[in-house]
């Protein structure tokens, strides 16, 4: 029934195009979000931009949650009735647990009750499996059952996923395209995550699929669309780039996306992207690329003019708006809907786990090491003892916030959620010295397009990198340490890692050749066990690893 909406839908779109195209141009407002990560609530971290007072320095403004970007959006699209709010994905997926111990439908609710039209699909939607995706999109009770305060009905917006395909059959996920009409003019809107999926997501989650080129799976739909007189073409892409710019600027920009944007036929108007949790306002290759931070802290405005003789975007200029929590009031709608399902999850949300002594942050310093993952190594490392365990390493992926200090200094197990919240299992295995430099070389090696990912290393480890060597030479092989001592080549260790890399994620591929494997506890119990153990947690010094250059 629902393919055959969008369908009909579809048909009747280009119909009204053909048929009443207007004298004049057209403006249409495009509004955009990304990576909102089920953030019901506005994150702790805000947004850090650049202060005004100094701009050598950074400020973090309070902005984001549902509530906030419900009126925000609703003020942007008064401002013309021809407009379309979309999605880069990431939508729900490593979620704070009030999203999250339901399912994420929660998000899923509140993203219809905002009006959003259409969203590509991220690399997070696919954490549970092709099957639950396609439930957030339909509906209907997972499989622990229906937790919510009423039946699930699925997404009132369109998910879209171009590039991925059934490995058997070779069919499309989801649609690969979501057209609307302006004043007779259709606008496509392409949708797909970045290729590079499977390696950050768990084996399971992608089983049976497969994820092409970005561009090539873009420029292969060209000339469908065109041959169904659609001129105007949107990519919604879950990929992105590393600004060098404050949040609506972009004097430069570096990663996977522009590569992408560059080989996209020149009939792609406007590029809106995530993925790498940053907001910037770029042309690339003379083509608008846009990207709204993460968690709703910010909404992109975009202003499209449609040309009615050509059915092509004639101009497109974009604002990145701070949706400020002291600037926009709550919605109504919004905040019943979040009390409901709070009430739900008050009991264990409010749990009291322990205390800290301060604030917690998960941003790294410039040797790759930071104080909530330093906790978060030594939690996972006292928790796998009696496998053995001598040295316990976390990705930096997997640390999804910061534990700031609460007023009263309680941790509560909601905060420890917010910081992992993905169930992974802990798993303690064999490796030998050798393997174990090969996996910190893997850091870089590893790594797709240049990037890096410094693992969290236990108490009792210690070794140094060069920034200055080739990925693949960078770790200094007389430098690693455990208790002060040198590990040999031929040593063998018990090693901690998350069930997630423990299968390859994050490039991480040597640690399918670790020997002996025992599976432990969920890494978030372990986080709450070593809370409860230790009287007041505290930030430590960051010197486990040296960095030289």
């Amino acid at each position: 029934m629902r393919v055959s909406f969008i369908v009909t839908t579809l048909a009747a779109s280009l119909l009204v195009g053909c048929a009443t195209r207007p004298s004049g141009p057209v403006a249409v407002k495009v509004l955009a979000i990304n990576d909102f990560h089920g953030n019901l609530l506005p994150a702790s971290s805000g947004i850090r931009i650049k202060d005004p007072a100094d701009p050598s320095k950074t400020i973090s403004v309070k902005a984001g949650g549902a509530e906030h970007l419900a009126t925000a959006v609703q003020q942007l699209r008064a401002k013309n009735p021809n407009h379309i709010f979309v999605a880069a994905g990431d939508l729900i997926g490593a979620s704070p647990l009030l999203s999250a111990l339901f399912n994420d439908e929660p998000t899923i609710e509140s993203m219809s009750l905002m009006g959003l039209e259409t969203s590509a699909v991220g690399n997070h939607e696919f954490d549970k499996g092709a099957a639950a995706l396609l439930r957030m999109q339909n509906g209907g009770c997972a499989a622990d059952g229906c937790k919510g305060p009423q039946p699930f009905k699925g997404a009132q917006f369109q998910y879209l996923a171009a590039s991925t395909v059934d490995s058997k059959t070779g069919k499309t996920l989801l649609p690969a395209y979501h057209v609307k009409s302006f004043q007779g003019i259709p606008v496509a809107f392409i949708g797909l995550t970045l290729k590079d999926t499977p390696t950050i997501v768990v084996p399971a989650g992608v089983s049976g699929l497969t994820f092409r080129d970005e561009a090539e799976t873009v420029n292969a739909l060209v000339p469908e669309l065109q041959a169904k007189g659609i001129n105007a073409i949107v990519l919604l892409i879950h990929e992105g780039g590393v600004p060098t710019g404050d949040y609506n600027e972009c004097p430069g920009i570096s990663g996977p996306i522009v590569n992408i944007v560059k080989k996209l036929d020149k009939a792609v108007d406007l590029v809106i992207s995530g993925h790498t949790h940053r907001a910037y306002n770029c042309r690339i290759d003379g083509r608008l690329v846009t990207s709204g931070d993460k968690y709703g802290t910010v909404v992109t405005e975009i202003d499209l003019v449609l040309d009615p003789a050509s059915g092509k975007v004639s101009s497109a200029q974009a604002n990145n708006n701070i949706v400020r929590t002291e600037a926009f009031a709550k919605d109504p709608r919004q905040t019943e809907l979040i009390a409901a399902y709070e009430k739900l999850a008050r009991p264990l949300a409010q749990r009291v786990v322990g205390r800290i002594g301060a604030a917690l942050g998960n941003s790294a310093a410039a040797n790759g090491e930071s104080p909530m993952g330093q906790v978060i190594a030594d939690a996972q490392l006292a928790a796998t003892r009696d496998a053995g365990a001598q040295i316990a390493l976390m990705n930096p992926g997997g640390i999804r916030a910061p534990l700031p200090m609460p007023a009263d200094g309680l941790v509560r197990y909601e905060n420890l959620f917010s910081v992992q919240p993905f169930y992974n299992n802990l798993v303690t295995m064999t490796l030998t010295g050798t393997q174990l430099r090969q996996l910190l070389e893997q850091q870089w090696a590893g790594q797709p397009s240049g990037g890096s990912r410094v693992m969290q290393v236990s108490k009792g480890f210690s070794y140094t990198w060069d920034a200055s060597k080739p990925p693949g030479q960078r770790v200094l092989a007389d430098s690693l340490r455990l208790n002060g001592q040198p590990v040999a080549g031929d040593a063998t260790l018990r090693i901690t890692v998350n069930s997630f890399i423990a299968s390859g994620g994050d490039n991480f591929t040597l640690l399918r050749q670790g020997r002996d494997s025992r599976t432990g506890m969920m890494d978030v119990d372990a986080l709450e066990a070593f809370v409860k153990a230790n009287p007041t947690v505290a930030p430590g010094t960051l010197n486990r690893i040296t960095r030289l250059n």
